[in-house]
């Protein structure tokens, strides 16, 4: 049996959730969600959420990565993206266009694993959509730019998607 390791990154709202659960699903892989170890514990909800320092965040990804033999890391953090690409035989980059990914961010299901009630997550959303539509200008370790250098600089099996794919499980 092969052995998976794959990272899938890209903008906000582009499906990388979508994507890695299904390839979870339908691989028997591990499944760990880069905003799960990226950000401080909210302490309360009128808090301005803080990135943890990228050590900590690793920390928590070495133990996952100890813990797990074939898996499926995603997230938008290009910092924590290049630190497990290095681990992995796989990059699935979704670039869909900023359209697309406002689009899927207006239909989004709550997420109660980020949001304490889905009226808490909408509150956030035109945050996102700003967010999702800078994706292209921006220069920061989530960008499209940034995204684009760790793609390139990938020497194993790769994969850049302009749409996604079917997720269909037939």
């Amino acid at each position: 049996m092969p052995i998976n390791k794959i990272v899938i990154f890209g903008n906000s709202a582009s499906g990388k959730s979508s994507y890695a659960r299904y390839l979870s699903q339908t691989k028997n892989l591990a499944h760990l969600d880069l905003d799960s170890v990226a950000w401080q514990p909210m302490v309360s909800t009128d808090a301005t959420p803080q990135r943890r320092l990228i050590s900590e965040s690793m920390r928590d990804i070495q133990s996952f990565l100890v813990s797990n033999s074939n898996w499926v890391i995603e997230g938008c953090y290009g910092d924590l993206v290049e630190a497990v690409s290095e681990y992995a035989n796989q990059l699935i980059f979704l670039n869909l266009s900023s359209e697309q990914c406002i689009v899927n961010a207006k239909r989004r299901p709550w997420e109660p694993h980020k949001y304490a009630s889905k009226e808490e997550q909408d509150a956030n959303l035109e945050m996102l959509l700003n967010w999702i539509s800078d994706y292209d200008q921006r220069s920061d370790t989530c960008s499209k730019q940034e995204h684009l250098r760790i793609f390139g600089a990938f020497s194993n099996d790769k994969k850049m998607l302009v749409e996604m794919p079917s997720l269909d499980k037939r």
